[in-house]
């Protein structure tokens, strides 16, 4: 079946869809983007994902143009089209044609959903973890662009290549200050002592949709949890640690730069964690 995608306003096949090469989220990375995970042909916390955008928009000017979109309507429209129920979700927003303008745009925006039949890492992934190591890629957690899902993503895809280059299979970022900000393209958790543990939004991190639901659940299962600063020290010293992403859900990191954390292994909180998102999200898309 060929691939659909939503492009401002319309269904087109993928292979025909075309941007302008003006378009300034080609040419200066001027835009926004989301991930999203379709479970059984629902969208897990859509209306979050979507509140996200909503503010960065805000942030780069985007707002006037985007509020004539319906975007619920065009991510069911994608999925519908493509015949998909467990997808992989890609909402994109850029500044739209503009080659000379640096201020935010008064005309069109650009507006792409694509969906994909979701593929995942391999059980053993979630089953013993992954490898993780500190890559020499920075965070600036004085910078706006911290706490946005900009399309100016090449940090987090550098840090990402350097940590394959080192072995690994996951890159940490630590911030300006040298303190644990985020990995690279996910959140962090450490866990001591029975308590949570993650980097606070100051640490210049994304506010992960996954995140939040964590924290929620940690919550919920009466698991303390600290968000602060949290130094490099203390990745040594967890007793287990994990990540979370939208379409990956929570994975455990079981080794720091070919250190162990814990074990080596995923660790009870995580797993506890793990179990119970998994049951949120059975709830939430049911």
């Amino acid at each position: 079946m060929e691939e659909l995608v939503y492009l401002n306003g319309m269904l087109v096949p993928a292979a025909e869809a075309r941007v302008s090469p003006l378009d300034r989220g080609f040419l200066y990375g001027y835009g926004l983007f989301e991930t999203m995970r379709a479970y059984k042909g629902h969208v897990f916390r859509l209306e979050r994902h979507l509140a996200r955008l909503r503010r960065s928009a805000q942030m780069l000017g985007l707002s006037p143009q985007l509020d004539s979109y319906d975007l619920e309507q065009a991510i069911y429209k994608t999925l519908e089209g493509n015949r998909l129920e467990d997808a992989r979700i890609r909402l994109t927003v850029s500044a739209g044609p503009g080659e000379r303008q640096v201020a935010p745009p008064r005309d069109a925006i650009t507006v792409m959903v694509s969906a994909q039949r979701l593929i995942l890492p391999p059980p053993r992934v979630y089953r013993r973890g992954v490898s993780a190591t500190i890559v020499s890629i920075s965070r600036n957690s004085l910078s706006p662009l911290s706490q946005i899902k900009a399309t100016s993503f090449l940090d987090n895809l550098l840090a990402y290549s350097q940590a394959l280059l080192l072995g690994a299979e996951e890159a940490i970022l630590l911030n300006e200050r040298g303190f644990v900000a985020e990995c690279s393209t996910s959140n962090i958790f450490l866990v001591a002592e029975g308590i949570l543990t993650t980097p606070s939004v100051e640490s210049g991190i994304l506010p992960g949709i996954t995140r939040e639901a964590v924290l929620e659940l940690a919550h919920d299962l009466g698991i303390e949890v600290v968000e602060g600063e949290i130094p490099v020290a203390d990745l040594f010293r967890a007793e287990e640690a994990f990540l979370t992403a939208s379409v990956r859900e929570i994975v455990p990191i079981t080794s720091v730069d070919e250190k162990p954390i814990g074990t080596g292994r995923p660790g009870p909180v995580t797993r506890r964690l793990m179990a119970a998102y998994k049951e949120l999200v059975g709830r939430e898309t049911c």
